[in-house]
């Protein structure tokens, strides 16, 4: 039976960036991840590279920004007072901090930049702008 919008399934997947990096895999998170095909609840392009798959099935996958996070908003970046930071240590170039949005999600944050009183926050997801190669592996189609 071939995957199709509204199963649910389980995948084991590793991701890597172009140069080889591994950015997440379900074997990090102990489990395969679980979802429904077509609800959104993951990136667009590893959502349609599954449909027509079968279980037990592999396939890698490279998906372009525009299918993933999307490229980088200049907009989404931010120069805040180092002071409104609530850090026990000093900010530092590419450190990720975790922000809690209104709505009770969380996000990360980059530091871009730090000067001595201001520090440069990149609110874009950290992969924005980055093709994503995916291994997956269909586990389970309910």
């Amino acid at each position: 039976m071939a995957v199709k919008k509204g199963d649910k399934v389980k995948v084991e997947y590793t991701g890597t960036l172009e140069d080889g990096t591994v950015f997440d895999s379900s074997e990090k998170h102990n489990q395969p991840l679980e979802f429904e095909v077509g609800s959104g609840q993951i990136i667009q392009g590893l959502d349609k590279a599954i449909i027509g798959m079968k279980k037990d099935e592999e396939k890698e996958v490279k998906i372009k920004p525009e299918q993933a996070y999307g490229q980088p908003n200049p907009e989404l970046v931010r120069v805040v007072p180092k002071e409104q930071l609530p850090l026990e240590k000093e900010p530092k170039k590419g450190m990720v901090l975790i922000m809690a949005l209104p709505n009770g999600q969380q996000m990360p944050v980059t530091i871009t930049k730090v000067s001595d009183k201001e520090v440069t926050l990149d609110l874009n997801h950290p992969l924005a702008g980055k093709t994503l190669n995916f291994k997956v592996k269909i586990i389970e189609v309910a």
